[in-house]
This record gives structure tokens, C-alpha cells and sequence, in this order.
């Protein structure tokens, strides 16, 4: 599972023209499920998500976390994080699990975040989408698990 989390301002998912997804200040996850993984790495990166110290207290250090700062998450699965080329220029997505496996490990993905006390918003699954976002730092982390 490889989960890469940016602090915004606000971020929203637009499918064919409408919005399907939006939030204010939290974070934008976007999420690749690999092949294999199961309820451990759902429930850890869930975890690690929302308790990530990347907001800043008053004197600007990393300290607070989402449910500190009560912001929201927008959830956007994105497989192609699972791209290797090591060979080639052509990405292959081999380590990324089947469609029909990953969309309910993405959904439960969700679910848990919720289950901590964060509104989640979500992008549609398997969709052409376009992300805006206001990137707040900018601050990126890549989560792997």
C-alpha cells in the first residue's frame, strides 16, 4: 500500500464536470492498493494517516495532527503510485491489485479514517478525475506500507 498525503487548504475531485469530492484544510490522500494487502496495512495507514504531526502549532513546528485540528480527508484511489519502471520507460502496474480487490480495500480504507473521527470525502473509483488542490507548506509525505 503506498499512500501519498499532501496538507492543503482545500482539494477537490471533479468526475465529467461535476464535483464529486470536496474538503477545506486537511489533507489529500491520494491511495494505491497493492496486491496482497489486507486489513494490517489498511488499518495502519489509516492510523498513520490521521495522526500524522504536519500542522503546525503556534510557533510553526510540526506538532498537530488531523484529528488535532479537526480538518477533513479527501481520499482519491489512484493506482498508478504502483508503477514501476526500473525497466523501461512503460510503467508496469503489476503490484497494483485487480480492480475488483482494490475498490473494497479502498473503500475500508475510508471507512477507518472514519471510524477516528475525520470527515472523509472520496473520489470515484476507477474514474477519469481532475484534483485541484491548494497545496499548504507545500507539504508532501510519501507512506509506504
Amino acid at each position: 500500500m503506498q499512500v501519498i498525503v499532501q496538507r492543503v487548504q482545500s482539494a477537490s475531485v471533479t468526475v465529467a464536470g461535476d464535483v464529486v469530492g470536496e474538503i477545506g484544510p486537511g489533507l489529500l490522500a491520494l491511495v494505491g492498493i497493492a496486491a496482497g494487502d489486507g486489513e494490517d496495512q489498511l488499518r495502519w495507514m489509516a492510523e498513520k494517516v490521521v495522526r500524522l504531526r504536519i500542522f503546525g502549532d503556534d510557533e510553526g513546528r510540526f506538532a498537530r495532527s488531523l484529528l488535532d485540528t479537526g480538518g477533513a480527508l479527501l481520499s482519491v484511489s489512484q493506482f498508478t503510485l504502483l508503477g514501476d519502471v526500473s525497466k523501461g520507460t512503460r510503467p508496469s502496474f503489476t503490484r497494483a491489485e485487480a480492480p475488483e480487490l482494490a475498490a473494497p480495500a479502498w473503500e475500508r480504507f475510508n471507512d477507518l479514517v472514519r471510524a477516528q473521527g475525520v470527515d472523509v470525502a472520496v473520489g470515484v473509483f476507477g474514474a477519469s478525475m481532475q484534483v485541484a488542490l491548494v497545496n499548504d507548506g507545500p507539504v508532501t509525505i510519501s507512506l509506504a506500507r
